[in-house]
């Protein structure tokens, strides 16, 4: 009799090869996933004021979700550094101001800051509201940062600038603006920070960005 053939195993046979399961795959820090666009279908005011108007959206997600979103409609702003390094390089001196914040309730110390107008450039509108709120106009410009506060639900984009080589004037501030005006060492800051007497959001990630700029060039 001929040899009988060895028959192929089937893909049910226990002798079957298995395939091995494929190995997930983890995204490296800094890596972002690719999703979709979002798409908007609808956008309607519900509100407009006299700083921001409020926009109720109907989107889909990137992943796919279909839902709406409430959202504050800004301009944008710029927030001031303005350093006086004159005295000490080691340890400058920092424009900083405190008025009384209505929707927080009470006063706090912040850097010099404001919104911009429609159409108005950042570097134009930061040069405009140092002038406005401290009266100090600045040699020196340079763009340190810029981040949204609340991006949840809250369209305003922060431009923080740098601000050097100081040159005091008289200040002009809005009519509803009561500020004063101090220039407090960087040290002083940091140590008010640590105690928590800052509570302003934009003071507190500027400064820290700062002194640790600084701390990486000494390095």
């Amino acid at each position: 009799m001929p040899a009988s053939k060895k028959k192929a195993a089937s893909p049910d046979s226990p002798k079957a090869s298995k395939s091995k399961p494929a190995k997930k795959k983890t995204l490296k820090a800094g890596a972002t996933k690719s999703v979709g666009e979002e798409k908007l279908l609808s956008s309607k005011v519900v509100y407009e004021g006299k700083l921001f108007r409020v926009t109720q959206d109907h989107i889909i997600t990137p992943t796919g979700l279909e839902t709406t979103r409430d959202v504050v409609r800004h301009n944008g702003s710029v927030i001031i550094l303005a350093i006086d390094s004159s005295k000490s390089k080691k340890d400058p001196w920092v424009v900083m101001e405190r008025q009384y914040r209505h929707a927080a309730g009470r006063f706090l110390w912040e850097l010099p800051a404001g919104r911009l107008d429609p159409g108005e450039e950042p570097l134009a509108g930061a040069q405009r509201e140092l002038e406005e709120e401290t009266g100090y106009r600045a040699k020196k410009w340079k763009p340190l940062v810029e981040y949204f506060a609340s991006p949840g639900f809250l369209g305003e984009s922060m431009k923080v600038f740098l601000a050097e080589g100081l040159v005091p004037g008289d200040a002009h501030p809005e009519d509803d603006e009561n500020i004063e005006l101090r220039l407090i060492k960087l040290s002083e800051i940091l140590k008010q920070i640590e105690k928590g007497n800052i509570m302003d959001g934009k003071t507190l990630s500027c400064i820290l960005l700062y002194h640790q700029l600084r701390r990486s060039k000494r390095k």
